[in-house]
């Protein structure tokens, strides 16, 4: 006997997900009992702040995925859970990263490479997943009203896995990282996105 899926529990699992990766956030910032001066403690703030917000902006992503479709079957389950997984495993590299940056510790050229690889590949990881689940609901969705926004969102995300994937290569190969060009490289995810959001609207005259 088929069971429909229930959207409400998997929503809820995903927002207990997305909290608990919070928690483990504030609990790293506050292990430290020795009194420490503000001023020392700025740095640690300023990037305990910056991987939260983009902790957010990625619950938002997600919460937007669920506001556009209400399908969700046996593959949304499994994007989805490997996207939480992701999303866990993520946010601490991302903090290293801006640790190291506020606090201009110590590294090697090759701990900086591997460091910048790991967040590149989990950014483009995430992303395969979002572009995944969207083009799951696009092919699946038949009660959405216009699919073709699914389809593309499914190709929006896809330039994020692949601006991901291009930072992870030029870490890997050292490629301009000590003026830290892996990083300024999403900076090309602006014109990108609009340039295929002009495209793709004029190609299927979306409103």
């Amino acid at each position: 006997m088929l069971f429909s899926h229930s959207k409400n529990r998997l929503e809820a699992l995903s927002d207990g997900v997305f909290a608990f990766a919070a928690t483990l956030m504030v609990v790293e910032v506050g292990t430290s009992t020795e009194f420490i001066s503000f001023k020392d403690e700025i740095p640690n703030f300023i990037s305990f702040g910056a991987s939260f917000f983009i902790m957010m902006a990625l619950w938002k992503l997600h919460y937007n995925f669920f506001r556009r479709t209400k399908y969700v079957d046996n593959w949304i389950i499994t994007f989805n859970m490997v996207l939480l997984f992701t999303v866990l495993f993520y946010i601490f590299p991302v903090k290293s990263l801006l640790d190291s940056l506020l606090k201009r510790a110590k590294m090697s050229v090759e701990e900086f490479s591997q460091l910048f690889q790991v967040y590149s590949i989990g950014f483009a990881l995430i992303f395969v997943c979002f572009a995944l689940m969207y083009y799951r609901a696009y092919k699946k969705d038949k009660k959405v009203k216009n699919s073709m926004w699914l389809y593309f969102y499914t190709r929006h995300f896809s330039i994020f896995v692949l601006v991901g994937l291009t930072s992870a290569i030029l870490a890997k190969f050292h490629i301009g990282l000590q003026y830290g060009f892996p990083g300024f490289f999403y900076g090309i995810l602006g014109p990108l996105c609009y340039w295929h959001s002009i495209k793709f609207q004029k190609k299927y005259s979306l409103d």
